[in-house]
């Protein structure tokens, strides 16, 4: 009896353990190979991309992306992307080299990290969660979650749906912030 109670407690602790994880409470890998947990974006708002070197979406997408890095970034948003080859085979390059390409061709200063799989069996955890989260998982490069300052997912977008398009989204969630810290004063 006494076993079946502390399993019982075990199934219910880990249940709800797992239903409290949020996005900031992942670890991930930078590009440069270093672990890193987004609870240091805790607080700001984040678009998380799937982003691929040789996609037809790139060139529009990277400069799109930047703008909205410089505009809002870093202290209410960031752009967190994530290097995926799984759509076309759009990404070959190793960590090292996407790097190099996105801060040459487009200044990129948004946060990169290492190149995952964001869909099937070997999907990274994060991208698992995002399309838990959303119920909608990425079909090819450039899918777009935006993520909220508790790190809730509140939207997400497919790559035919340009960054103009959900600037509105984020530029409402940073308006958020501000006025919520100017409350506080």
């Amino acid at each position: 009896m006494l076993l079946i109670l502390f399993t019982l407690l075990l199934v219910v602790s880990s249940f709800l353990e797992a239903k409290q994880k949020d996005f900031y409470t992942f670890k991930v890998v930078n590009i440069r190979g270093k672990l890193v947990s987004l609870e240091k974006y805790r607080g700001s708002v984040s678009l998380v991309v799937n982003v691929a070197s040789e996609c037809g979406f790139t060139d529009e997408h990277y400069k799109e992306l930047q703008e909205l890095q410089r505009n809002y970034g870093p202290y209410h948003f960031n752009v967190l992307a994530f290097p995926c080859n799984q759509f076309g085979q759009q990404e070959p390059g190793s960590d090292k080299e996407i790097e190099s390409f996105a801060r040459r061709v487009y200044s990129v200063s948004f946060p990169m990290f290492s190149k995952i799989a964001v869909v099937g069996t070997g999907a990274n955890n994060i991208y698992k969660y995002l399309a838990e989260s959303s119920g909608k998982e990425p079909d090819w490069n450039f899918w777009k979650y935006l993520v909220d300052t508790n790190g809730k997912v509140v939207n997400s977008w497919g790559p035919s749906v340009s960054i103009r398009e959900i600037r509105p989204y984020i530029s409402d969630l940073v308006r958020q912030i501000i006025l919520k810290k100017k409350d506080e004063l």
